[in-house]
């Protein structure tokens, strides 16, 4: 069942770009079952150094700025949004204990990683810059 999450979070992600300073395409993460996910263990899973600054978001924060559909948007602009709305679902669907890890600043690698039924870590990861 991990590989159809996977699955899904590639296919959904494909072709969006989580905008901010620069734009970053998504990358399907998957680790095996590690217990409670907590800010010291995403850092020694990801190479980042021990004391990087982590915080941590929800995935409607997150992804509040991606979501909302405004007047002023063109068709592609709306179907992107659709496109995050599609995205944030399956993450919810399928993912348990659903957190946002933003690691670093200006330079931020975000992960967004949840639990499945098994117990693996799956999600996605970006880059944000944010100067």
């Amino acid at each position: 069942m991990t590989d159809s999450i996977a699955d899904q979070l590639q296919q959904a992600s494909k072709g969006l770009l989580f905008l901010s300073e620069s734009d970053a395409p998504f990358e399907v993460i998957q680790w095996p079952a590690q217990g409670e996910l907590t800010p010291p263990k995403l850092l020694q899973l990801t190479g980042h150094p021990p004391d990087a600054p982590v915080e941590l978001r929800t995935v409607d924060d997150f992804f509040a700025i991606a979501t909302v559909e405004e007047d002023w948007h063109d068709q592609d602009e709306r179907e992107t949004v659709q496109r995050f709305h599609n995205l944030v679902s399956i993450l919810k669907q399928n993912l348990s204990q659903l957190q946002v890890y933003r690691v670093g600043s200006i330079d931020i690698d975000v992960y967004i990683v949840g639990v499945t039924d098994g117990g693996e870590l799956v999600g996605l990861s970006t880059k944000l810059v944010e100067t």
